[in-house]
């Protein structure tokens, strides 16, 4: 009897030691199933995730493509070269005395050098130099085009930068060790330098215009009394500093240095007055003989500033002309005295200064307001910047000009030489003119 329970029992132990077994495998077995079924939910929304991210990085770049301002597109006729170097807004342009360079400063931290004589290329490469911890608002050449002055924008100071070649045949950029002090105390409107190379001067919006040396010594201060400055720049000759502003008129100093180079003084010179309105503007001829204005009342005029004006001798009214102008127009006067050129906002009309007949106008050049215009040293182009381009455009009024006073010269000619030679200028610059008439438009 003992025997047959003992059997029972052992059996009872088996079968349950059978169905613990069965029971844990059937238990590993569905926790296998879940792990796979959690690995691959896992995988599933990783996937998901995955593709929504990547759908979300698209619609990020979509969105900013389409955020993003397109170019602003301009052609004319007398367009040379649209120059896009830059990746903010060109605020300033000076071309060198030599001919070579067209230097311009932006907001991206960038002054850049271009060739001149790329302007009729397709590509138009240029240098760059770097503004370190700032950006410069303005630019100027130095008289030997181996330097250029910039004004920077945080540091409201002057900074000084030389040009130099490498062995490669590239330009290199270096900054000079210290900056000029810290003198103005208002929003900077312009920089120069003096052709002569012996001063530097920056003049702000209140009445301020500081001379100084080129080691960064002030040598003078100049209150223009205009109540607020508008303009300000030096002459090309290199002796004259003159301002313009709220008031109707134009004020000229002569900066006067000794025969062995050492400063005396800034003496008044002489003024242009015959505005009925504030000056917004104004540009020397290359020879600084001429000068032309713009004014608030709606008017530029032309003047005559060849005078002895140390004997009290007053400039000479030439023209005056009816012009649209603006808050931040300017003006520019080509090297031989020939053209007027005046922006208001983003337009650009040139005239024949001898006539006062409007020649060309440039609607729609820039996208924004145009900061600076200028025509380089040689008179064949007339250059502008207003957004994130420079607009460089052919001088046709300029050959048309000189066709017309040789072609009066001519007649007053008593020589066959002198003949001869006039009959072979107004030739040059007649095809000259129908080469940039006939070019393709840009």
């Amino acid at each position: 009897m003992e025997m047959v329970a003992l059997v029972a029992l052992t059996l009872l132990l088996g079968a349950l030691v059978v169905l613990v077994a069965f029971a844990v495998g059937k238990r590993k077995e569905e926790l296998r199933e879940e792990a796979e079924q959690t690995s691959e939910f896992a995988a599933e929304v990783n996937v998901t995730k995955s593709v929504a991210a990547k759908k979300q990085k698209q619609d990020k770049q979509q969105r900013s493509r389409k955020d993003k301002p397109s170019q602003h597109n301009f052609s004319h006729p007398l367009l040379a070269a649209s120059l896009k170097g830059h990746s903010g807004n060109v605020t300033c342009l000076d071309f060198s005395s030599n001919g070579k360079y067209l230097a311009s400063c932006a907001d991206d931290r960038t002054v850049r050098i271009w060739s001149t004589k790329d302007f009729l290329e397709r590509e138009h490469k240029c240098m760059r130099a770097n503004v370190d911890l700032d950006h410069a608002t303005l630019v100027r050449f130095s008289p030997d085009s181996k330097a250029f002055i910039t004004w920077l924008a945080n540091g409201d100071t002057i900074r000084v930068f030389k040009m130099s070649r490498k062995e490669d045949g590239s330009m290199s950029f270096k900054g000079a060790a210290e900056d000029f002090p810290p003198k103005h105390k208002a929003c900077i409107l312009n920089i120069g330098i003096a052709e002569t190379g012996t001063f530097i001067m920056s003049a702000s919006s209140d009445t301020n215009i500081n001379i100084w040396d080129l080691k960064g010594e002030l040598l003078a201060s100049i209150n223009t009394n205009q109540m607020t400055n508008s303009y300000a720049a030096v002459s090309p000759c290199g002796r004259f500093v003159a301002s313009c502003g709220f008031t109707p008129d134009v004020k000229v100093w002569e900066v006067c240095f000794g025969k062995t180079g050492e400063f005396k003084e800034v003496a008044r010179a002489f003024e242009l007055k015959g505005h009925s309105a504030g000056v917004h503007a104004f540009a020397f001829s290359n020879d600084s003989q001429r000068m032309l204005t713009v004014s608030k009342d709606g008017t530029w005029k032309l003047w005559n500033t060849n005078v002895e004006y140390k004997k009290q001798q007053d400039p000479y009214l030439l023209r005056t002309v009816p012009c649209k102008s603006s808050e931040g127009s300017r003006a520019a006067l080509s090297p031989d005295g020939r053209v007027a050129a005046i922006s208001d906002g983003c337009n650009v009309t040139m005239y024949s200064a001898s006539t006062g007949q409007q020649e060309e106008l440039l609607l729609g050049v820039h996208s924004e307001e145009i900061t600076d215009l200028r025509f380089d040293v040689s008179g064949r182009f007339l250059a502008c910047s207003g957004d994130k381009a420079i607009r460089v455009f052919h001088n046709a009024p300029g050959y048309r000009a000189a066709i017309s006073d040789m072609r009066d010269m001519l007649k007053k000619a008593q020589n066959e030489a002198m003949k001869q030679r006039l009959h072979q200028q107004i030739t040059d610059a007649q095809n000259a003119l129908d080469a940039v008439l006939a070019a393709p438009v840009q």
